[in-house]
């Protein structure tokens, strides 16, 4: 029951081109550490929400993973030297290891996923702020 999922949930639902604005976008190749491949995804990163989809001719996203407390680095994995890693903010969700063609779009990738995650902590956090104060100061 909020507007931020509800856009999140429609923008699975559109080609990535169609998404407004993205904060990021780009092939990533994603490490499925079951089968130990990397698959490659065509990425958007929109409001601390990273969208994947088979291709850029998708017509909707194959999944898509929520940042919100997710630290983003920099880490060498195998024999590939730059990885990006994606920690959650409790060990009951999942690490995430993506990887793009070259170390530039690596560190590219890291810092717009930084930025759209600290964005949206900030805009939360000054809401939780708002949504704490007394009644009365919150009244217009």
């Amino acid at each position: 029951n909020h507007v931020w999922v509800d856009v999140t949930l429609h923008n699975t639902s559109l080609p990535p081109l169609a998404i407004k604005n993205p904060e990021c976008l780009g092939l990533l190749h994603q490490l499925d550490k079951t089968r130990d491949v990397w698959t490659q995804h065509y990425c958007i990163l929109k409001d601390g929400c990273l969208y994947f989809y088979a291709g850029i001719r998708s017509t909707h996203a194959i999944g898509g993973i929520y940042l919100q407390g997710y630290t983003v680095s920099e880490q060498s994995l195998g024999s590939r030297r730059s990885v990006i890693e994606m920690k959650p903010p409790s060990e009951e969700f999942q690490t995430f290891y993506l990887c793009a063609e070259n170390v530039n779009e690596n560190k590219r990738w890291i810092t717009a996923l930084k930025t759209s995650i600290n964005k949206w902590v900030t805009l939360h956090q000054a809401i939780q702020d708002f949504m704490n104060r007394p009644l009365e100061e919150t009244k217009m």
